[in-house]
């Protein structure tokens, strides 16, 4: 199992030839923070070479847990030690679809005042669909976090006709409404 930094990928496909879909996982630790822990959401956003949603439809979330073709689709129920799970079938996912990014943020209702910068531990995890197990994972994508209250973790891409990932770790002090902003979701 590889531990990637920020920016660092890895050629899934080629690595692992068969290779015919992931599971997403992303874990965290909020220490005493039991709060932020029921407010942390994670989100999947389908998107052109461009980084662009393909649509309000491919942003797969707990109110719309998968998206038009089924390629992607957030589990009801994690499996093992993740609080979140998405899987991804490769030959499912629209042509159009040229990158899916795995997006964390803080679901907060007025006077929560919570924030990413609270975390311990955040880490995105790739798993084999077939037998769950570990390809990769992030590096604790927490350490630099303040006041940070949404944040980019990684993406799975299309490239030189096989799949690749990347861990992003980008943070966002203006929330989910800058981050679907900056991928054009409408919210």
């Amino acid at each position: 199992m590889a531990v990637l930094r920020r920016g660092a990928n890895t050629a899934l496909t080629r690595e692992i030839p068969g290779l015919t879909g992931l599971v997403l996982g992303v874990r965290w630790n909020t220490g005493a923070e039991k709060v932020l822990a029921d407010h942390l959401v994670v989100a999947t956003i389908l998107c052109d070479d461009g980084g662009r949603a393909i649509s309000d439809e491919h942003f797969v979330f707990f109110n719309q847990l998968a998206e038009p073709a089924m390629s992607v689709r957030q589990l009801a129920e994690a499996v093992g030690d993740d609080a979140e799970q998405v899987e991804i079938h490769f030959a499912a996912v629209p042509p159009e679809v040229r990158r899916i990014f795995v997006v964390l943020y803080v679901n907060e209702t007025t006077g929560l005042r919570r924030s990413l910068g609270q975390l311990r531990e955040v880490v995105v995890r790739v798993l084999a669909l077939e037998d769950n197990r570990e390809l990769v994972r992030s590096e604790n994508l927490a350490q630099p976090l303040t006041a940070e209250t949404a944040m980019s973790l990684g993406e799975v891409y299309r490239h030189s006709g096989g799949w690749k990932f990347r861990v992003v770790g980008e943070g966002y002090q203006t929330g989910i409404v800058g981050l679907a902003k900056d991928y054009g979701v409408n919210l």
